[in-house]
């Protein structure tokens, strides 16, 4: 699954997701997991909702959001995408998140997380 950290040097989770011009996008899995690109959002329009707009849009691929800050708006806007915003509340190690994130995928991910890593993929229901 896609995951996006906001970060300005893509070693710390250390950018309020409104604020934030570089989103670094990985790749992760349970058994692997690697970095993908870094997305660099420029000013977009002149209000706080444009650059939610273009922040969200640009995550649209993204499972996950790492942040260490983000208001109600924003997470909303998120969740109406299907992407989890997940807060940090202070400065945290980009690598060290990336490897508790795959330890735990290696277990049994809660519910939120299973649901996550499904992000784009028909669920059926029925039996074969």
């Amino acid at each position: 699954m896609k995951v996006a950290f906001t970060s300005s040097t893509g070693e710390m989770i250390d950018e309020h997701f409104g604020m934030a011009k570089n989103f670094h996008i990985w790749e992760i899995g349970s058994d692997a997991s690697s970095f993908v690109e870094t997305i660099t959002i420029g000013q977009q329009g002149d209000d706080e909702e444009d650059r939610i707009a273009a922040r969200a849009a640009a995550l649209k691929d993204c499972a996950i959001v790492y942040t260490m800050a983000i208001g109600g708006p924003a997470a909303a806007k998120l969740v109406a995408l299907r992407i989890h915003p997940m807060k940090t509340n202070s400065p945290v190690s980009l690598p060290e998140t990336v490897g508790r994130l795959q330890e735990v995928l290696q277990g049994t991910p809660p519910p939120w997380l299973r649901k996550a890593m499904n992000k784009g993929k028909e669920v059926s229901f029925e039996e074969d």
